[in-house]
């Protein structure tokens, strides 16, 4: 199958601001694109990108003062299948972890293993270590937090979603990388495109999407407590500790947001 994905932002700017920008598909699925994803800036200016210390792509660029347009518009192909589920997936003792995974084992920005340990093993303790016990933890998460926009909140983290008990799909996502962090299991956080495509369509406008990856089994698997169930379409933009390891956008300096769209939707058969 075939998706078509991009997104729209309109910042206005007082002065001179420079940005970073991480909105680029990430390199795994880049021989997925029909056509490159390029960030498109109107007015036009220069757009530089590099890879950040986690491999994403990055995009740097100078918005001038007044109205800056950002945006991207192309198709991926996709196998069409839904997230994998390997329900025999083994859990790893620490010591015999790949070196590359056990910064995804430490606390960090948004992630607060130290204030959530105890926590976690009063919940999970008795779980059969593994799949089981991710799944456990993603199915008390989302059962755990009440989802809405209305309590989003940029600097909120893990332990403040858990008192809380309300977010978006990023606290769900930190909550649960937490929980599994706790319990050393490699977590990293996740974020890219994941339109209605098998399932009704959502009411609400969409958005970029969050979820995690665990480390099981010699493999990184994908975990999204926010749906729970497996989903189909999901196109991978950026991986980090947290959020604040991929923000999509970056501004130095002062700026505001007037418009933003995204759209990830199946290409029907005789369509653009």
């Amino acid at each position: 199958m075939q998706i078509r994905l991009g997104y729209e932002m309109v910042y206005t700017c007082p002065q001179r601001t420079p940005m970073i920008l991480t909105l680029n598909v990430h390199y795994s699925r880049a021989s997925d694109l029909v056509a490159p994803d390029h960030v498109v800036t109107q007015p036009a200016v220069p757009v530089i990108a590099y890879r950040d210390g986690f491999g994403n792509w990055c995009s740097r660029l100078v918005a001038p003062p007044g109205d800056i347009r950002i945006s991207t518009d192309t198709i991926i192909n996709d196998s069409g299948l839904f997230d994998a589920v390997d329900t025999t997936a083994v859990q790893h003792a620490v010591e015999d972890l790949p070196s590359e995974t056990l910064v995804y084992l430490q606390g960090s920005r948004y992630c607060e293993t130290d204030r959530l340990s105890e926590i976690a093993w009063s919940l999970f303790e008795k779980t059969p270590p593994g799949w089981p016990r991710v799944q456990a933890i993603s199915d008390f998460v989302h059962q755990h937090i009440t989802f809405g926009y209305q309590y989003a909140r940029a600097t909120k983290t893990a332990l403040e979603a858990f008192q809380e008990k309300a977010g978006v799909c990023r606290d769900y996502t930190h909550l649960a990388i937490t929980f599994c962090r706790c319990m050393n299991i490699p977590a990293r956080y996740c974020t890219g495109y994941l339109g209605d495509i098998g399932v009704p369509p959502a009411p609400e406008p969409m958005d970029f999407s969050a979820w995690l990856e665990v480390y099981l089994g010699g493999r990184w698997h994908t975990l999204d407590p926010r749906n729970l169930v497996p989903r189909i379409g999901r196109v991978l933009i950026a991986q980090g500790r947290d959020a604040a390891d991929v923000p999509l956008s970056n501004a130095f300096g002062p700026n505001t947001l007037k418009s933003f769209r995204v759209w990830s939707d199946e290409v029907v058969a005789g369509g653009a």
